[in-house]
């Protein structure tokens, strides 16, 4: 059976609070300290100490804010991106366009139809023709 990313990554998340809650159990003063010290850096760091309640509780709400819509948008478009810029790496440095040849063969059909002046009347239906280029009547 195969598992896809999301089962893996949930396994993960689950192994992860699993071996945390396992320390928590084993060393609660040292896991504690440590966390008290890293709240304190945070307090310190961003000049948390001084503020009150409410305006930490602002604070710490935008700033989760900001940073869950960063992780989404990292999520949902950081992996087609990367995909993007390592095709175009291989095919600088191999010079092969086998994967750039689909979209030669549809460029060349859109040409071809285009050339060709009945496909032309039949593809104008309005300002916008083919893909989304503004084209102008002959």
């Amino acid at each position: 059976m195969l598992l896809d990313s999301a089962s893996v990554s949930t396994v993960l998340l689950l192994t992860a609070a699993a071996g945390l809650l396992v320390a928590t159990m084993l060393y609660p003063s040292s896991l504690l300290r440590w966390l008290q010290r890293k709240r304190y850096q945070y307090e310190v760091t961003f000049s948390l100490y001084m503020l009150t309640s409410t305006e930490k509780f602002i604070l710490n709400s935008l700033l989760f804010l900001l940073l869950s819509l960063l992780i989404i948008a990292a999520s949902l478009y950081l992996p087609e991106h990367v995909y993007i810029i390592a095709n175009r790496m291989f095919y600088y440095f191999s010079g092969d366009d086998s994967s750039l040849s689909a979209a030669a063969a549809a460029a060349a059909s859109t040409k071809s139809a285009l050339l060709d002046g009945s496909a032309h009347t039949q593809m104008m239906s309005g300002p916008l023709a083919g893909r989304g280029r503004g084209v102008m009547e002959p």
